[in-house]
């Protein structure tokens, strides 16, 4: 296990020790930051507390006592109720300030995972408890230089297939052939597993009113035809099918003919605008040693979207942090359906994604930004304007 690390961590945020507490494997956080992986399965509760400075303590039932056998410290064991209270008052002995996975009124969903009523059992103890939010970052969503690697190779092939899916579409309309939606979906998933890439699901390609769903996925029996004159929306995500790998997740728009109608173009353009200066808000502050926090990206290109007259049409956040998960546990940039206050820490990359959605037709204009130690930056391939189909 870490420990150096994690308690270094710890005195940085001020805080004297970190909970670590799991039922039934609910936390997945936990296994992942602890790097425990029990040999049995795990059906009391147990805790175990890393102080920032000393040596760390356990507490788990006395039938599944080996839970936490592979962690550094002491390990309590407790059968009763009365002796699970009185073991975690003594683990926690003079610990006034501490982190546990919960997040004030579930602002960050990703990391408020332990109960109300754990909450109570642990205040009662005579502890604060904080948000772990910002160590959840720091020990889960920095990436490793293979993970950008990964990340760089998966971009590479997928703006190939983003391209040969447009350029299919074309092909199509101009032999005056069907195509849906759900056909252009399987044919990049063909791509994909031919390249050695993998996504959970998706990917997402939508026509006119389709495209102002922002999740909307295409079915088989349930898929528009795409045809001349149409908005074409194509969101695609996905990772190198070995160990640790982490995504990448783009969204491109087009439009099938010559000359797109003015209103489109305009839609477009904002869209554009506010992707561009959301990204230039990373790139100067990332230069300038500037704090950034989520929420701040999301301001810098929401605000734009407003200033235009389209902000009731952009109602999701402007990005989420990504990792091997395609949403991972790092700062999303979002000032919309959080305020989430986390700092965006070198070594973790985000979505920048900010969206017009009108009943016709919708705008998503999505790129990929990783933040390094001297500098960020867009990973992939960037639209600059429609692409005519």
């Amino acid at each position: 296990m870490r420990l150096n690390e994690l308690q270094a961590a710890l005195r940085d945020e001020h805080l004297d020790g970190w909970l670590f507490f799991d039922h039934h494997r609910r936390d997945p956080l936990a296994y992942r930051v602890l790097q425990l992986t029990p040999q049995s399965p795990v059906t009391r509760r147990w805790f175990y507390y890393i102080p920032a400075r000393g040596e760390p303590r356990g507490l788990v039932h006395r039938i599944e006592e080996h839970t936490l056998d592979s962690l550094p410290g002491t390990h309590a064991r407790y059968a009763g109720w009365s002796t699970l209270v009185d073991g975690l008052r003594a683990m926690l002995g003079g610990a006034r300030k501490i982190a546990m996975q919960y997040s004030p009124d579930c602002a960050v969903p990703y990391v408020s995972l332990v109960d109300g009523g754990t909450l109570e059992l642990v205040r009662g103890a005579g502890v604060e408890v904080v948000s772990s939010a910002n160590l959840i970052q720091h020990f889960e969503s920095r990436w490793t230089r293979d993970q950008l690697e990964s990340h760089m190779e998966a971009a590479r092939l997928i703006d190939v297939i983003r391209r040969l899916a447009f350029e299919r579409v074309g092909e199509k309309l101009r032999a005056r052939a069907r195509v849906t939606e759900w056909e252009m979906q399987q044919f990049i998933l063909e791509r994909f597993a031919e390249q050695g890439l993998m996504n959970d699901h998706g990917p997402d390609v939508a026509v006119n009113a389709n495209a102002s769903n922002p999740h909307y996925e295409p079915k088989q029996d349930a898929s528009a035809e795409i045809k001349a004159g149409d908005v074409v929306l194509m969101d695609m995500w996905a990772k190198l099918s070995r160990p640790d790998a982490v995504y990448y997740d783009i969204t491109w728009v087009g439009f099938c003919g010559p000359r797109p109608p003015a209103q489109v173009e305009r839609v477009f353009t904002v869209v554009r605008d506010a992707r561009d200066k959301a990204i230039r808000r990373v790139t100067d502050a990332v230069a300038m040693g500037e704090d950034l926090r989520g929420y701040q990206v999301d301001d810098a290109a929401r605000e734009h979207i407003v200033a235009q007259g389209f902000g009731e049409a952009f109602f999701h956040r402007t990005g989420h942090n990504i990792g091997c998960e395609v949403h991972g546990s790092g700062a999303n940039m979002d000032n919309l359906e959080t305020h989430d206050e986390r700092k965006i820490i070198p070594w973790t990359c985000f979505s920048v994604e900010p969206g017009i959605y009108l009943p016709d037709f919708g705008v998503r204009l999505e790129v990929d930004v990783f933040v390094g130690d001297d500098g960020a930056r867009v990973t992939g391939e960037v639209q600059d304007k429609l692409v005519l189909i």
